[in-house]
């Protein structure tokens, strides 16, 4: 049975993959600090590691004798990591060097990186491909890009395989209201929830690329087993469609209340021509679909 590293596994997109690799017959090794991550989120046949990635030496012990690691544990909060620059670095990027560290020594064959569609920034033209320069707007977005090329420099210099996946809007099951992805979908579920009205800021006709979290379970073993890849590919995994928060407004119901806008990127919308081709991968789960089943 291979054995498989999984940083940040007690958290919202981290346990779904370790459900799916449990599911399929690995040892799974889960490393997480619980700062974000819950014990309830871990599988039961998953082996439950209470480390924080800043803990070298303790990565390195459990890092031996695996196969492979997925690395989603970190700082993920983009107004945190504005206030806290310092804070969030030394996990994002240093957590990060602790985690290729522990593999180079260890051999592990390949590292699959959570980085983000954050490091975009502003762009001027869609859907966004992952050929456009990268213009970061807070740390946690600079961070995730530093990440990308430390990975890409590893495969280098170090021959370990990486592959780089760059997160869209991801929402579903175990997504926290004040957790690290406090999407407009799981605010709006918990308001609901609460008879209040459903709060959007400005207008609402700002569109966002949503991708399903067992869609992006999915992509990360494609990540895994594809041997098209491995030398830090940036790939992004999105749905490939966007909607406006008017629109989830209307799908999830309720009453509506409008609040003043704030300065964001209007559009957002993932080319995933590259994901497809480099790792075969498409979603399965639209957005009214998802929604439905989360309402359920």
């Amino acid at each position: 049975m291979e054995k498989i590293i999984v940083t940040g596994g007690a958290g919202f997109i981290g346990s779904h993959i370790v459900d799916v690799l449990v599911e399929s017959n690995f040892e799974v090794h889960v490393v997480d600090n619980l700062s974000a991550g819950k014990i309830e989120n871990v599988n039961k046949k998953a082996i439950l590691h209470i480390v924080d990635i800043c803990e070298k030496e303790k990565l390195l012990e459990i890092f031996k004798d695996a196969k492979y690691a997925f690395h989603e544990a970190g700082l993920l909060q983009v107004q945190f990591s504005i206030e806290n620059p310092i804070v969030t670095n030394l996990v994002n990027v240093g957590g990060l060097l602790n985690v290729l560290e522990a593999c180079r020594i260890n051999k592990v064959k390949r590292l699959i990186f959570a980085s983000s569609a954050a490091i975009y920034g502003d762009q001027e033209t869609l859907p966004l491909v992952e050929t456009l320069e990268p213009k970061p707007l807070s740390p946690y977005a600079l961070q995730k890009y530093i990440g990308e090329k430390y990975c890409e420099l590893y495969s280098q210099i170090y021959n370990l395989e990486t592959v780089c996946l760059r997160y869209f809007n991801v929402y579903g099951d175990r997504q926290s209201v004040n957790g690290a992805y406090p999407l407009v979908i799981a605010k709006f579920l918990e308001l609901k929830k609460q008879n209040k009205p459903l709060q959007i800021v400005g207008d609402g006709e700002n569109t966002r690329d949503y991708i399903h979290v067992s869609d992006i379970a999915r992509a990360n073993i494609l990540a895994m087993k594809s041997e098209k890849v491995g030398k830090g590919d940036v790939l992004n995994i999105g749905s490939g469609e966007r909607f406006s928060v008017n629109q989830i407004a209307k799908l999830i119901g309720g009453e509506i209340q409008y609040l003043p806008p704030r300065v964001e990127p209007k559009h957002i919308v993932a080319d995933i021509k590259k994901a497809k081709e480099l790792l075969g991968f498409e979603p399965t789960i639209s957005l009214p679909d998802g929604i439905l089943e989360l309402m359920k």
